[in-house]
């Protein structure tokens, strides 16, 4: 098929990103050396004498990189859903560089397009969300070998507004995954105000002050203002108990008398309580 007659998949927001052009040009050498070793899929756009890719973008990209005109394919003649399905389980079984974003919109648009087809059991409610739903996202886990949390957390996070996705999948430390998950709680409107507490130099996001801002500001609306007064009083209540003298902490020997012997003395026994609470708060 020719190149020129190619056009990358757009029945769905699947997540898909392309390689980065060092990556393609790597590719298109290989092509040059030995070809293609797998036909791309694709089928036809109605109405027209073009074709939608299912698989293959970089396959195509990087067979124009080298100068190719046409490109071996494999017209398949399927509906939507069948086209998303092949998109997405193509994409996700090939790649395992993809961030959690472009896989939650991935497990979003497959699950979606399951739902709508009715690949699902009408039965009674579970969580706030009904079995038939709960049911596809079963098959889906159980296909790409992930757990049903793993596949609702990349959901959650894939509905960030795209400065804070971006921020998630490029600079991790200023926005930790966990506040992350708070945030995506909120509309689009109001995940903007959340942009600028990310984007402070020398400053990073917790989760214990988000917590704090959703305890004022509940989620999923709140005006800016609002969420921006919420995130200073959280900082200023932080800043107090760091100036504030640190409590002395005294236990009573005798119980720890059993356990004491087995230890090198207080310094063990302190860093094996620190670990403690790291593992159980954090």
């Amino acid at each position: 098929i020719p190149i020129g007659k190619l056009r990358p998949f757009f029945t769905a927001d699947i997540g898909f990103h392309p390689h980065p052009h060092a990556k393609l040009e790597a590719f298109a050498e290989e092509l040059k050396e030995n070809g293609l070793y797998e036909r791309i899929l694709v089928r036809p756009i109605a109405g027209t004498d073009e074709f939608e890719i299912l698989a293959g973008h970089n396959r195509t990209a990087a067979a124009k990189l080298a100068g190719w005109t046409d490109i071996p394919a494999t017209v398949m003649s399927v509906n939507d859903q069948r086209a998303i399905s092949i998109a997405i389980a193509t994409n996700l079984l090939r790649r395992q560089d993809l961030t959690i974003i472009e896989r939650g919109k991935a497990y979003k648009a497959l699950l979606d397009a399951r739902n709508r087809c009715g690949q699902k059991n009408a039965a009674v409610e579970t969580f706030g969300d009904n079995r038939q739903r709960y049911n596809a996202r079963a098959i889906v886990a159980a296909f790409f070998g992930v757990t049903e949390y793993e596949i609702r957390k990349a959901i959650k996070l894939a509905a960030l507004i795209p400065p804070l996705a971006d921020i998630l999948e490029n600079s991790p430390r200023k926005l930790p995954i966990a506040c992350a998950e708070l945030i995506a709680d909120y509309e689009a409107d109001s995940q903007r105000a959340f942009v600028e507490m990310c984007t402070i130099e020398g400053y990073v996001l917790n989760k214990s002050t988000i917590q704090k801002i959703a305890h004022t500001c509940p989620p999923p609306s709140a005006e800016h203002q609002d969420i921006y007064a919420a995130w200073w009083q959280a900082r200023a209540d932080e800043e107090m108990r760091r100036a504030a003298p640190p409590k002395k902490i005294a236990f009573d020997r005798r119980k720890f008398a059993p356990y004491l012997d087995k230890l090198n003395g207080d310094e063990d026994l302190e860093e094996l309580f620190l670990e403690f609470l790291r593992q159980r708060i954090g």
